[in-house]
């Protein structure tokens, strides 16, 4: 199954000694990553501008991700324009999941399935991922 990661999961993921941080790394054991140029590039620019200490873990990290092609998005979905190419291409990808913290634009969308992918925040996805793969 392949999960879309937005860029603030790849952000904050990029904290050696958060709990995303371990979940990223233990769920890679079982599904396959992926993002975007877009995402990760977002990703990456925020890290050194706030939180350079992490860049090396985010750089060990994206070498488990897969970097999907960017893709524009069909349908209106409510999005502002600078997460358009989030969803499109985590619908290219044909990502079951796009796993975003972004509540603020994606938040109207959690829970919700466009073009197969559905829209997930962190904690319902980990808690579907345990019950999936300790059950």
């Amino acid at each position: 199954m392949s999960v879309f990661l937005d860029a603030n999961i790849l952000f904050s993921g990029s904290n050696p000694k958060s709990n995303l941080y371990r979940f990223l790394t233990w769920l890679q054991a079982y599904e396959a990553l992926v993002t975007s140029a877009y995402a990760a590039s977002e990703a990456e620019r925020n890290i050194l501008v706030k939180r350079p200490d992490w860049h090396a873990t985010y750089i060990d990290m994206m070498k488990n991700i897969a970097i999907t092609p960017e893709a524009p998005l069909q349908i209106d979905a409510g999005l502002p324009d600078k997460d358009k190419p989030i969803l499109g291409a985590a619908i290219a990808a044909k990502s079951v999941y796009l796993l975003t913290g972004d509540k603020r634009d994606f938040g109207h969308l959690y829970g919700q399935t466009i073009e197969d992918v559905t829209i997930i925040d962190v904690l319902e996805f980990t808690k579907i991922m345990l019950k999936k793969h300790t059950s």
